[in-house]
């Protein structure tokens, strides 16, 4: 799936844009040479209005920092016991964490003679055993890897000295998880199919100045440490650890910790870094096959789809056409049911004509209150012959 995520950043997103990547210059107050104030009792801040404790670190917080100095406090140890598990060693001491709410404060916490840059969110005192934080850095998505990395910076100044850049930066990374982001896994890809790849003796103290070889060399710090970690274990970074207190050149101690020198680890480590960084894992890895088999999915899905849509839309029609021509059909029978149920307009006669008509048929017919005889004479002559009933008498 990484290689997968790589392929899209690289086919979406232009090699030029590494030259927007651009890291601060570290300034005093981080273990990787910066100039500390010097280790003389120091009062504490008057903005600090109290303290939180915990076995092995003393948070100060100002009146609108308590809050988050309180929550810190649930889980400092546990990171603390972290670095412990990748160094082999704890350092030791109580540290001290200083937390402030804004710039303001954040300036104010900072020892005399220290203070931070103005691109810092954190700082850190490694001789004094001291950090420092802004709660609203804290409170957002980098807050905690912003102090896991200063407090690596305290733990490597606490255990020893002479540690070179490169393996300061690349153990901070690796104790913070930015070793896994895919700025690094892009950066690293593109110094190994450019050749840019940097020897570990040329960032011993000095970084590169172009942004982009500066993404590089913190890339490949932080691989480097993270394959001596996993190849030599806790076991074998706890020896580093003691032979480089000793005082002794960061190779000599190297090579008496790991049984190996630097140039022999380092070659070991750029064999495998085209198989891990280049071209090969994505064209050996399944990751093509499944990113062409989500293609042809996606595809058939597409234009599954389109038919789709393109069988409703002719079925719309047919529906439309249909009911138009009902319709139609319709309206002509309504027609036809009201031709046939509308009685014919009278034809106009002359006045004459109708007039005689008019007699004619009053002629012809009887006076409602004459009888009308069945036989002529015979009729008469029934009616003389008959019987008349009396008249009956009134009295």
């Amino acid at each position: 799936m990484r290689h997968l995520l790589l392929l899209l950043m690289l086919l979406l997103t232009p090699a030029a844009r590494a030259q927007e990547f651009i890291l601060p210059t570290p300034e005093a107050g981080h273990a990787n040479g910066g100039v500390e104030p010097a280790m003389v009792p120091l009062p504490r801040p008057a903005l600090v209005v109290g303290e939180v404790t915990t076995p092995r670190f003393r948070l100060l917080y100002t009146a609108k920092s308590e809050g988050s100095a309180r929550q810190l406090a649930g889980n400092i140890e546990a990171i603390r016991d972290h670095f412990v598990s990748v160094l082999g060693r704890d350092w030791p001491g109580v540290t001290e964490i200083r937390v402030g709410v804004g710039r303001e404060e954040f300036e104010a916490l900072a020892l005399p003679g220290g203070a931070p840059p103005g691109w810092a969110v954190a700082l850190a005192y490694p001789s004094h055993r001291i950090v420092l934080l802004n709660a609203l850095t804290l409170a957002g998505p980098e807050g905690m890897v912003t102090l896991r990395h200063e407090l690596a910076h305290v733990a490597l100044g606490q255990l020893a000295r002479g540690w070179p850049r490169w393996f300061q930066e690349g153990l901070a990374q690796n104790l913070t998880g930015e070793n896994w982001s895919m700025t690094h896994y892009t950066a690293l890809f593109r110094a190994v199919t450019q050749e840019r790849v940097f020897r570990f003796e040329h960032l011993h103290d000095a970084w590169p100045d172009l942004p982009s070889d500066v993404e590089i060399a913190y890339a490949q710090s932080a691989a480097f440490v993270a394959w001596l970690s996993a190849k030599h274990g806790p076991e074998g970074m706890g020896r580093l650890v003691d032979e480089v207190a000793t005082g002794q050149p960061f190779e000599q101690a190297f090579g008496k910790a790991f049984k190996s020198s630097l140039w022999v680890e380092e070659l070991a480590w750029r064999e495998g870094v085209a198989a891990r960084y280049g071209w090969l894992p994505l064209t050996t890895s399944s990751s093509l096959l499944w990113l062409g088999m989500t293609g042809l999915v996606v595809a058939a899905y597409v234009r599954r789809r389109k038919q789709k849509e393109e069988h409703l839309a002719q079925m719309e029609a047919q529906d439309v056409a249909e009911e138009a021509e009902l319709r139609e059909a319709l309206e002509a029978e309504l027609a036809q049911q009201r031709a046939l149920l509308t009685p014919p307009p009278p034809q106009p006669v002359d006045g004459g004509e109708s007039a005689d008509a008019a007699k004619t048929m009053d002629a012809a017919a009887p006076e409602w209150n004459e009888p009308i005889a069945a036989n002529g004479p015979e009729s008469e002559d029934d009616e003389e012959d008959s019987p008349r009933p009396h008249k009956p008498t009134l009295h």
